[in-house]
């Protein structure tokens, strides 16, 4: 059965997307089968990888109109697309008994297909966020590392608690990702410094370097590692991955 990970920041620009997108794929390169879920009415998730609009999409499919159907982006990687008609959603659904647990219901007629399935959410702590927090496994939480990014996280941690508590006795904070990181800049290592206090040993030691190339590949529809295999992006994200599959082989056997 494949783990759900939810990637979640209220703030925007730190990098979220860009994370959803690059771990699924650099998943795909450690041999893993990975569903990405475009939870964000924005859909940058669905169109920095150049995918064409949907019939269906994670919109109908939480209405209740149609199954998912994941569209197959390359050998290994699909994706649930996203819509603006999403941006609706919340209030459609908010009358829903049970409207929590929507996504989790859905997700039963695939879960046994893949071995990882990420969560892009939307930048809120709405009911679409907690859709994806009810079903997930684990909560990456990626961080831009320059101050105003440290604002909110006890928000954050709240609401996650509260999920747990109430919905989903399994989640928990499986990660913090430094991002747009540049080792030069001072700022930049004493907000490291300052995650690590808060979070401790869940900060990812994989820092995401600040690097063009993660900034180029979304205009040509591309991942990182079909993009620029070579880049410090794919080096940084394939890095990554390889801390994700061994935090969460060991957490299953634990």
């Amino acid at each position: 059965m494949g783990k759900i990970i939810s990637l979640l920041n209220h703030k925007g620009g730190v990098g979220k997307t860009t994370s959803a997108i690059n771990i699924g794929a650099g998943l795909v390169e450690l041999g893993k089968r990975t569903l990405l879920i475009d939870l964000d009415p924005q859909a940058n998730l669905t169109l920095s990888l150049g995918i064409p609009r949907q019939k269906v999409t994670i919109y109908e499919a939480l209405r209740g109109e149609a199954e998912l159907e994941p569209f197959t982006y390359k050998e290994g990687l699909d994706v649930i697309t996203s819509s603006l008609d999403l941006s609706s959603a919340e209030m459609e659904l908010i009358n829903e008994a049970g409207r929590e647990y929507i996504l989790r219901e859905l997700f039963e007629t695939v879960i046994e297909d893949y071995d990882y399935i990420i969560i892009d959410c939307p930048p809120s702590l709405g009911l679409l966020t907690l859709n994806a927090l009810t079903c997930s496994d684990y909560v990456y939480i990626p961080l831009q590392t320059e101050f105003l990014a440290l604002q909110g996280l006890a928000k954050i941690k709240q609401i996650i608690d509260k999920v747990r508590f109430r919905l989903n006795k399994k989640l928990q904070i499986g990660g913090v990702i430094a991002t747009m990181f540049d080792k030069r800049k001072v700022l930049n290592r004493d907000v490291v410094e300052t995650i690590r206090k808060y979070f401790g040993e869940k900060v990812f030691d994989t820092m995401i370097r600040d690097n063009v190339a993660l900034a180029e590949a979304p205009a040509q529809r591309m991942d990182i590692f079909s993009y620029s295999k070579r880049s410090k992006g794919a080096e940084d994200y394939l890095s990554l991955c390889k801390e994700i599959l061994q935090r969460t082989q060991v957490s299953v056997e634990a």
